[in-house]
């Protein structure tokens, strides 16, 4: 209950005098922090006393003309957040509860009306938008319940009134937030709202009005239900183009960056509206890309519908692989946009890590948007396009555009990589011709050109040019002259050595490593950090074969690590640490174990010191530990006191997220790299990477220690388990998920293995089952939720482990709950599998696109193998007493064996199949009729892998299989006469069938002889 002091100063705010509320209002935007904050403390007593006297003066205020600008657009802010339905301050349970249920059927009606009311005053724009979010926030509120009435009338009524145009912009931006609420209940008016639109999209003096109507239009395109009731609006298309060159033309580029957003929005989310007329949507955009006059940030724009239209994969396939034409001039908008570079003195000083010295706005976004183009359409619609421009660029005389070609061949590579890896030695020859060029700047845009190549080409590239690419790296870190090409050639050796095997490798490290150690105690600072990168890497490569240069690197390795003590050197420090560590694993422990011990003696030095949060140090250090620790083995034990205090606390890091509304002014940061923003429905998120990071390195580190020292970690399991299952749903970082999910059968390993072997003081199998039913059930129910396909994979994968380590310790409601998702896990991956089916019939579908999806297709294979690897696990360890389950599983697994379905489908329904019939024997006689018939059709599958399991089927069932199988025992021989004599038989693809085929052979012999009838004895006596 209020005091009676709060009464009356909640009587005098909201009394017949505004001027004290004016006042309140005032000061909750004062720049006195004590005088702030006893004003909110004010507005939240009066919130929680007086709700309805509250949001009724906070309406009057915003309706008032005569108040002034500044409180009303305040009093706007105030209201829209009392009526979110997430109204509160912040996120806490003791949040106050939503205002709008709290006022009286008057209140309600009279709020309604002051609402509209203010936005009939005509009030300044500024204020108009926020009274427009306070309507809107209402609106979402009460318009699903149909308690609004007057509001789409009133909507109707203000959009169509071009002679009020702030009154129509109004309208139409509600329309637009609404468009999702309103989308069912304007289907009945659908053409007058078409009308409406066109109306206002073609107002003869407001870019404002027409901004709106466009933003209407494309959100009510993409809430209408179906393609039916888009296309009454596709006649609309030509006017939403309009609305964006008239602005254009009128030289109003912030309005036109507005509507190309929007635009940029529609072809994201529904490209088909756009598929009629591509051509002159196409044509339009490219037009404003290519003209030179324009704003940087109009031009990308442009650039981003077209790429975008590109990327509709899944709404609209092949689409703009259609439209060669516009690819072309879209890569040569692109290329010339690469030209945006400048000799800046800063890139050849390479005091700093800046290597964007001297790149101007465009040349980012070319190099972007040419690699999201490749990957988007494919080699086939790019390489022939590039193949024209790369040439004329190459033979053209400035340096901008040779440094152009060999970015541009750089950031295509990956999206192209089939049809490059046809034309290799092109490739390679033109950019090994830059490595010549007398400008720094082109070398340097070689040696990128190839370090991107040796991933994206790799292992082809390294396989065949070996022999040109290193000597010519090698020559590259010679330039003393251009630290930073010296750097980039440092940094190229670590790209090709990763897809390197020790044996392409090996000739060239006396070259190499030489060359790198000069680096390392003569060259800059970015220099000796390349050279630390590449050095480790070529190690991580060479391996054994390292060992020869072990004595005359450790000493350099060491004394960075020891003397690079400065804040400046903090990186360097950091790539020492890596570099050690790799050395380390590569050379093994008996060579590495003395110069270990002065190494960890400085890292756990280090991991006493505080360090700043952006320390580079803290990272490496995290994996520079774990790699010590695969080297050295049950060695490392003594350090885990050390090693994981600090690793727990980064694995436990919480995610710095900040939520806002989409469509609030409260920008988050954008300037700021490490926050990633992301927009979902009408929130957006910003989230700081770097903190992601290092708790997905934390967590892969926790995996390994588990990985290496088995029972050895067990002492540290109950703190790492309640810190990794939870963030089994960890949906902010893939690699933090990835991370928990491998670790969950190495955590239950180390404790069955501690306590089998008894290095789990008073623990006992107990102890095992307990960890078990606190990952398994949590496994299970993330991948209920799992968004990911290849993630899918993996959960399965890791469950599977778990449940080879529980074995029995599973109970019937944890099997139960197993066998229950993997039926919605094969549901889902139908699904999924449908859903591509009916890509290809798009119009625009394609070979590429086909290839696209035969990709993916590929990834729900390896979910099914996953599927039928935990049901053989189940079934091992469980027997006849899993087969209730298996009875409900089984119509899910039939559908596998059909002839439409892949060779790798059918292989994994049979091996099944082949466990049941192996593991539960007698009481698997019930499927045979099912699933035998299959299996025999299935012995001279043209598949070899589907032959080998049905042909082994064939021997399982021979076995156990009794009188169920004798009247099957004539096919079966002939089937596996099929198998046994084709002339291939013994091909190494086919053995593996021949050899099961053999044996099952020999068990029908054994367990059936009195079955085979006298046509057949021959065949077996010749057999």
């Amino acid at each position: 209950m209020a005091s009676a002091e709060d009464q009356a100063a909640a009587a005098a705010l909201l009394g017949g005098d505004p001027a004290a509320f004016d006042a309140l209002l005032s000061t909750l935007m004062s720049a006195s922090n004590a005088d702030r904050a006893a004003a909110e403390a004010a507005f939240h007593r009066l919130r929680g006393s007086h709700p309805e006297p509250l949001a009724l003066r906070l309406a009057s205020s915003l309706a008032a003309p005569a108040t002034p600008a500044e409180l009303r657009a305040m009093a706007a802010v105030l209201l829209r957040k009392l009526l979110s339905p997430t109204a509160s301050s912040d996120s806490s349970s003791a949040a106050p509860p939503p205002l709008w249920p709290l006022l009286s059927p008057d209140g309600q009606a009279a709020l309604k009306a002051h609402l509209l009311a203010a936005l009939q005053s005509d009030p300044p724009k500024p204020i108009a938008k926020k009274v427009c979010d306070a309507i809107s926030e209402l609106a979402t509120l009460l318009l699903p319940e149909n308690t609004w009435a007057e509001l789409l009338p009133f909507l109707f009524r203000a959009a169509s009134t071009p002679e009020a145009p702030n009154l129509q912009e109004s309208a139409l931006l509600i329309f637009a937030r609404l468009a999702d609420y309103i989308a069912e209940s304007l289907l009945d008016h659908l053409m007058t709202i078409h009308n409406l639109l066109a109306s206002a999209l073609a107002h003869p003096t407001s870019p404002d009005v027409r901004i709106a109507a466009l933003s209407a239009a494309v959100n009510l395109v993409q809430c209408l239900p179906t393609n039916a009731d888009r296309d009454k609006m596709q006649d609309l298309l030509p006017a939403m183009m309009r609305a964006l060159t008239d602005c254009l033309n009128s030289s109003q580029e912030a309005s036109a960056q507005e509507a190309l957003e929007l635009l940029v929005e529609l072809a994201g989310a529904e490209p088909r509206f756009l598929r009629r007329q591509i051509a002159d949507v196409a044509g339009a955009m490219l037009q404003i890309a290519e003209a030179a006059q324009l704003e940087d940030g109009t031009r990308h724009l442009a650039v981003e519908f077209v790429i975008t239209l590109a990327e509709a994969r899944e709404r609209a396939p092949g689409m703009m692989r259609r439209l060669p034409q516009f690819v072309g001039r879209l890569f040569q908008v692109l290329m010339q946009m690469l030209l945006d570079v400048e000799d800046d003195p800063a890139w050849h000083t390479a005091e700093t890590e800046d290597e964007d010295a001297g790149e101007g706005n465009n040349y980012g976004v070319a190099q972007e948007c040419l690699d999201r183009l490749a990957i988007a359409i494919g080699g086939n619609a790019v390489v022939p396009i590039a193949s024209e421009l790369l040439p004329q660029y190459l033979s053209a005389p400035e340096w901008q555009k040779h440094h152009a070609a060999l970015i541009t061949l750089a950031q295509i590579a990956e999206g192209c990589a089939k049809v490059m890896l046809k034309n290799l030695e092109q490739v390679v020859s033109m950019i090994l011709n830059g490595f010549q060029h007398p400008h720094p700047r082109v070398r340097w845009a070689a040696i990128n050109a190839i370090g991107q190549l040796s991933t994206d080409l790799g292992p082809d590239l390294q396989v065949q040019y070996h022999q040109k690419v290193l000597p010519a790296l090698a020559n590259a870190m010679d330039d003393f002259q251009n630290p930073r090409v010296q750097a980039h050639a440092a940094s190229a050796i670590l790209n090709f050595s990763e897809n390197c095997t020790p044996e392409i490798l090996t000739p060239y490290l006396d070259g190499i490593v030489s060359k790198l150690l000069v680096l390392l105690q003569n060259g800059k600072q970015m220099v000796q950090e390349g050279a630390l990168t590449a050095l480790a890497s070529v190690a991580d490569s060479s391996q054994d074969h390292f060992k020869k240069y072990y004595d005359a690197v450790m000493p350099y390795l060491k004394a960075i690590l020891m003397n690079a003590t400065d804040k400046s050197n903090r990186m360097l420090r950091a790539k020492s640490m890596e570099c050690i560590s790799l050395v380390g694993m590569a050379v093994g422990k008996d060579k590495f174990r003395d110069d270990a011990k002065q190494v960890m003696e400085v890292l756990m030095a280090l991991q006493g010191t505080p360090m700043e949060t952006d320390d580079p140090i803290t990272s490496y250090m995290l994996q520079a530990w774990a790699r010590l620790c695969k080297c050295l083995g049950q060695d490392f034990l003594p350090y885990m006191h050390v090693v994981m205090p600090p690793l727990l606390q980064s694995a436990q890091l919480k995610p710095d997220v900040t939520i806002t509304s989409a469509e609030s002014d409260d920008e988050i940061e954008s300037d700021d790299d490490s926050i990633e923003t992301i927009t979902l429905g009408d929130k957006r998120i910003g989230i700081r990477t770097s903190v992601l990071e290092e708790k997905a390195t934390a967590c892969n580190m926790l995996c390994c220690y588990a990985d290496e020292l088995k029972e050895g970690f067990f002492p540290w399991i109950d703190q790492v388990a309640p810190t990794l299952v939870p963030l089994l749903k960890f949906y902010f970082h893939e690699e933090v998920r990835r991370a928990a999910v491998a670790a969950m059968p190495e955590l239950l390993r180390s404790a069955k293995l501690a306590v089998e072997k008894g290095q789990a003081p008073g623990r006992d199998e107990s102890y095992v089952k307990q960890l078990s039913d606190f990952i398994i059930p949590a496994l299970v129910e993330a991948l209920h939720k799992e968004p990911e396909t290849e993630m899918c994979s993996s959960m399965l994968d890791s469950l599977n482990e778990c449940m080879q380590l529980s074995g029995c310790l599973l109970d019937e409601n944890q099997v139960r709950a197993i066998s229950d998702e993997i039926k919605n896990v094969i549901i889902a991956s139908a699904t999924r599998k449908r859903d591509r089916s009916e890509r290809t019939k798009a119009e625009d579908f394609d070979a590429d696109e086909g290839e696209l999806l035969k990709e993916e297709n590929e990834q729900e294979e390896e979910v099914f193998d996953q599927v039928g690897e935990c049901l053989g696990t189940l079934i091992k360890t469980f027997k006849a007493s899993f087969l209730p389950f298996f009875d409900e599983l089984s119509v899910y697994v039939t559908p596998m064996l059909g002839k439409d379905k892949t060779a790798e489908e059918r292989r994994i329904a049979i091996c099944i199949f082949d466990d049941i019939a192996e593991q539960c024997r007698e009481s698997a006689l019930k499927y045979y009729d099912t699933y035998v018939p299959f299996l025999l059709e299935a012995s001279n599958d043209d598949n070899s892998d589907v032959r080998q399991a049905a042909v082994y089927g064939l021997g399982v069932c021979a076995e156990f299989g009794g009188h169920t199988f004798r009247p099957l025992v004539g096919e079966a021989l002939s089937k596996l006469n099929n198998v046994i004599r084709h002339p291939e038989a013994q091909h190494a693809d086919n053995i593996m069938a021949y050899d099961n085929a053999v044996s099952a052979l020999g068990k029908i012999c054994q367990f059936h002889r009195d079955g085979i009838d006298a046509a057949q004895h021959g065949l077996v006596a010749c057999l």
